[in-house]
C-alpha cells in the first residue's frame, strides 16, 4: 500500500512562496515516479512537476516553468513555489505512478494520490 501524506498548503500574498512537502516510503520514493498536481473545484486535475528515480529530468507544466521546483530528498517529495500568483490557487495533491510513464503530468498515469493542501494566492 502506497501512502502519500502532503502538508505544507496555506495563504500567501501575490509574490510570495510556499513549499509544499509529501511524505511517502523510502520504498516508494526509489521505485515510483512522482508527480504533483492541483485542481480547481469544476475544472480538470491539471500536471504540475514529475520527478522521477535516478533520471535527472524533471518535467513541468508551461505555466510554472522558472516559478516552480519539484526535488525529492530520502522519503519527502517537496515542491517549492515562488512568485505565487492568484491563478496558482488550487487543491494540490501529489501522486506516485508505477515505473517512468511516458506522459509523467497526466493524471491518468497515476495510481496513488494523497488527500490534497489547499493553496491560496491573494492578489
Amino acid at each position: 500500500q502506497v501512502q502519500l501524506v502532503e502538508s505544507g498548503g496555506g495563504s500567501v500574498q501575490a509574490g510570495g512562496s510556499l513549499r509544499l512537502s509529501c511524505v511517502l516510503s523510502l520504498y516508494t520514493a526509489r521505485s515510483y515516479s512522482m508527480g504533483w498536481f492541483r485542481q480547481v473545484p469544476g475544472t480538470r486535475r491539471e500536471g504540475v512537476a514529475s520527478i522521477s528515480p535516478g533520471d535527472p529530468v524533471t518535467d513541468y507544466a508551461d505555466s510554472v516553468k522558472g516559478r516552480f521546483t519539484i526535488s525529492l530528498d530520502n522519503n519527502t517529495l517537496y515542491l517549492q513555489m515562488t512568485s505565487l500568483k492568484p491563478e496558482d490557487t488550487a487543491m494540490y495533491y501529489c501522486a506516485a505512478a508505477s515505473g517512468r510513464p511516458w506522459n509523467r503530468l497526466a493524471p491518468s498515469v497515476y495510481n496513488y494520490w494523497g488527500q490534497g493542501t489547499r493553496v491560496t494566492v491573494s492578489s
